[in-house]
């Protein structure tokens, strides 16, 4: 069992639980067909970050060039982790919360 996102014009519009990726269907590696079969991008995601960065989640941009998905911005960051694809939020301390 594997889990595929599914991209339109570089972001997230839904991940599934798909066959194991050294399945072929049809002939083909599973993205292509899952791909096909949508008529959309289809990439792979994990859980432990292993594939492409991070797990995909809908709304998540998927960067072609760092192979990885990233999360949207959050209003707090402040930069970005390169070797992560992952923003840099500090943290707040418990007595500077509201």
């Amino acid at each position: 069992m594997a889990h595929y996102a599914f991209i339109t014009d570089g972001i997230v519009t839904e991940v599934i639980v798909g066959i194991d990726e050294t399945e072929l269907i049809e002939g083909l590696d599973t993205e292509t067909w899952y791909g096909n079969f949508r008529g959309q991008v289809c990439k792979r995601t994990s859980y432990n970050g292993k594939i492409r960065k991070n797990y995909a989640g809908i709304g998540f941009a998927y960067d072609e060039i760092r192979d990885a998905f990233i999360a949207p911005k959050p209003d707090t960051a402040t930069g970005f982790d390169e070797e992560t694809c992952q923003w840099i939020v500090p943290e707040i301390k418990e007595d500077e919360r509201i």
